[in-house]
């Protein structure tokens, strides 16, 4: 055991080293020896540990981050050393079969763009490269994540950030050292997710796990290919309905206290009121500043009552046009006491389409509209 903790704590140590070399300007290819030689046999995984560690500790993802040129360098040369385990990246429709097959098509146009073909379309079509991105943040390093992989999901999102700020930068200004420094640098990247991450996910998901990811990642769109066929595994998903205990309620996207609940709805910077199939009024957030008064008397009340009668016939003509799919939403907006106050109904259906019944929410927006610029710190 103090061998290993040993040899622990030695790989953590030269990676400090090895990342002070860095930051003080030696090349990646002053520094791949010696990562080489205390790294070369040594798993993904292992590598991610001592990575997370120094993390833990207190260095910074960014300084990390430098490493990551210096991994793809090194395993490029020894892929058969953590990648030990076959994945199911060969099922057409399977997320890592989904990724490898977007990885190519960027190569593909990374190629053209290189043998001369058109830099300002290709780099523009190269924009895609976002959603590609985001299905990796988004869906692929939660699951990381959840079991305890840390660092390599932080690093990797810093350097797609560096990628996403190179490519706008070289779409601006396409000089041939930007264009080539940011196509370079989007290859490592390939070369990173699929020898290093992918086979961490293989290892570790679940078949209902990838399941999830692929039927959530179509929201994100594909990049530069067209959408796969859909995936299910071989068996079907055995996921027990998780009851919810007392006092919480449970969503498709996640379980909240009740008393969480009322807090984030009234904490909306917008009112906002339920009218059921029925035009009964069900519920109505308290915010702390109101744009309509509303008291709990009007719960159980008929919409149509709840307007002066001069405008009642408009209310009921809407509730109406949303019951039956004339319409989906509808805005009107007027001025009151200073206020400029959007009102938005929204007509809220089941997935089969079934009307259930009215959102209406309500917000000043003139503060909105005031808005000009930008504002990128957090205020003092």
């Amino acid at each position: 055991m103090s061998k290993e903790i040993n040899n622990r704590e030695y790989r953590q140590g030269a990676l400090r080293e090895m990342i002070a070399q860095l930051h003080g300007g030696a090349s990646v290819e002053e520094v791949k020896g010696r990562f080489e030689a205390v790294f070369g046999g040594v798993s993904a995984e292992e590598i991610a540990q001592a990575e997370g560690a120094l993390i833990a500790g207190g260095l910074p993802i960014g300084e990390v981050q430098r490493l990551c040129d210096v991994h793809a360098a090194v395993f490029k040369g020894s892929i058969e050393e953590i990648h030990k385990a076959a994945d199911p990246s060969s099922i057409p429709g399977h997320p890592l079969n989904t990724l490898k097959r977007e990885n190519r098509a960027i190569e593909k146009l990374i190629r053209e763009i290189r043998e001369g073909g058109d830099v300002a379309s290709g780099l523009e079509r190269l924009g895609a490269i976002d959603r590609h991105y985001q299905v990796k943040e988004n869906l692929f390093f939660p699951y990381m994540e959840k079991y305890g992989i840390t660092a390599p999901p932080k690093v990797m999102w810093g350097v797609d950030d560096e990628i996403r700020a190179q490519l706008k930068a070289a779409r601006a200004n396409p000089t041939a050292d930007a264009v080539e420094a940011v196509l370079a640098k989007i290859g490592d990247m390939i070369f990173k997710e699929e020898n290093i991450m992918l086979p961490m996910l293989a290892e570790n998901l679940t078949q209902d796990e990838w399941k999830k990811i692929a039927d959530e990642e179509m929201d994100f769109g594909y990049c530069l290919i067209d959408p796969p066929p859909k995936w299910s595994p071989a068996r079907p998903a055995e996921i027990e309905p998780e009851a919810a205990a007392p006092g919480l309620v449970r969503l498709p996207t996640g379980t909240l206290a009740v008393g969480e609940l009322e807090r984030m709805l009234n904490t909306l910077p917008f009112d906002i009121t339920f009218v059921d199939r029925d035009d009964t009024v069900k519920y109505f957030s308290e915010a702390k500043e109101r744009i309509f008064p509303r008291t709990k008397a009007v719960i159980g009340r008929k919409v149509m009552n709840c307007h002066p009668p001069a405008s009642a016939h408009i209310v009921e003509k809407l509730v109406e046009d949303l019951r039956a799919g004339r319409k989906d939403s509808e805005d009107f907006w007027i001025n009151m006491g200073g206020k400029y106050i959007l009102i938005r109904y929204f007509a809220v259906r089941s997935e089969e389409g079934e009307y259930l019944g009215v959102l209406e929410v309500t917000q000043n927006i003139r503060p909105i509209q005031a808005i000009t610029g930008e504002k990128r710190l957090v205020s003092n």
